[in-house]
């Protein structure tokens, strides 16, 4: 088992470019990400039921659901729009082909690594992709000692 893990995580890295695959770490726990150019398709059920069907406050929450997903997809391509780097060009290939906001999650590491840098509209890029994770991914941050008054 470990070594089709290491055979799909080096299909991977060969399909990044090199760059992104010089910044991972040699050896990744299996599952640990999963970036190809490939797209899996994703068939979610709701069950026997349609997807059009339920309460309609189940609607609401998916709807208020997507439209946050895709605010955040959203995010992640302004933030790459001004890097004229070759990595941007496939990471934002990879952005329009998220699916979930878990698939943005694991791309978080090489759009921070694209939009390094010390030069104002990188900052400003970081910043704006964080606020906008954190609106997503709410409890990233670790738990504070400190309690409300």
């Amino acid at each position: 088992m470990r070594s089709s893990a290491t055979s799909v995580q080096a299909s991977m890295q060969a399909s990044m470019p090199t760059s992104l695959a010089a910044s991972l770490p040699a050896s990744l726990p299996a599952g640990a990400f999963q970036l190809a150019n490939s797209i899996a398709p994703r068939h979610y059920t709701t069950g026997a039921q349609g997807p059009g069907s339920g309460l309609p406050g189940d609607r609401m929450a998916r709807m208020a659901a997507r439209r946050v997903f895709v605010d955040l997809k959203q995010t992640y391509l302004l933030a790459l729009a001004d890097v004229a780097d070759s990595d941007a060009g496939w990471l934002r290939n990879q952005v329009r082909s998220a699916e979930e906001p878990v698939d943005l999650w694991l791309l978080r590491g090489p759009v921070f690594a694209v939009l390094s840098g010390a030069e104002p509209e990188r900052r400003r890029c970081r910043q704006m992709l964080r606020r906008g994770l954190d609106s997503v991914f709410a409890d990233s941050e670790p738990p504070s000692s400190f309690a409300p008054l």
